[in-house]
């Protein structure tokens, strides 16, 4: 019997979750009636022989890489979605901003929200927002100086790292729309790690993958 294909981004399977490092360039689920590879489709197609789907818990950017947290069963959804702030732990991302950043760590606290266009923003009226950062290294790339930075989420809105740099004037690298890069290089933005207590044996589970630059 042929052995059945397992996507090589899975990190991590058990009966209730599955945990991936989503390369960059990969959406996490199709825009509206687009037919286009996702990884939900690829772990949907995955899954089908097991009469199981994959349940999106949270989601990264197309371009941002990194570890990303699916539910196989509907129960196990709703765990992580009614309970996401006490469960998930921790989350981790290591970004190359643009300059060098002041000092060796910081909080960005500044409230998001939309703009008429559905571009995110910082709003005085917007949702809070809290980006804690901490520098890991200032890099110099052919003629631009580059900040190393690790950024925890104490809230999780969309585009938050992206906007909250571009607000304090360090945009992160390759990022076209909220700053004025170039995306030639790609996103320097990666989910690096991810902690969450499991709904069965409520341990605390931690979850990595490598920055890919």
């Amino acid at each position: 019997m042929p052995q059945r294909y397992v996507p090589p981004f899975i990190i991590y399977e058990d009966d209730l979750i599955l945990v991936i490092n989503k390369p960059a360039g990969l959406l996490v689920v199709s825009r509206g009636n687009m037919r286009e590879k996702t990884a939900y489709s690829i772990l949907e197609a995955y899954l089908k022989n097991k009469r199981r789907r994959p349940a999106v818990l949270h989601r990264l950017d197309k371009d941002t890489s990194g570890v990303l947290l699916f539910a196989k069963n509907e129960k196990t959804k709703k765990y992580f979605m009614d309970n996401w702030n006490r469960v998930v732990t921790e989350r981790l991302y290591e970004a190359l901003v643009e300059g060098a950043l002041t000092g060796n760590s910081g909080t960005i606290d500044a409230p998001l929200g939309e703009d008429r266009n559905s571009r995110i923003i910082v709003k005085a009226d917007g949702q809070r927002a809290v980006t804690r950062w901490k520098l890991l290294g200032v890099e110099h790339v052919q003629s631009q100086v580059l900040s190393r930075v690790e950024a925890s989420l104490e809230t999780g809105r969309r585009n938050q790292i992206r906007v909250h740099f571009a607000h304090i004037g360090h945009p992160v690298s390759g990022d076209a729309k909220y700053g004025k890069g170039s995306a030639k290089n790609g996103l320097r933005l990666h989910a690096k790690t991810i902690a969450f207590v499991h709904p069965i044996s409520r341990k605390t589970m931690s979850f990595s993958a490598e920055t890919p630059w």
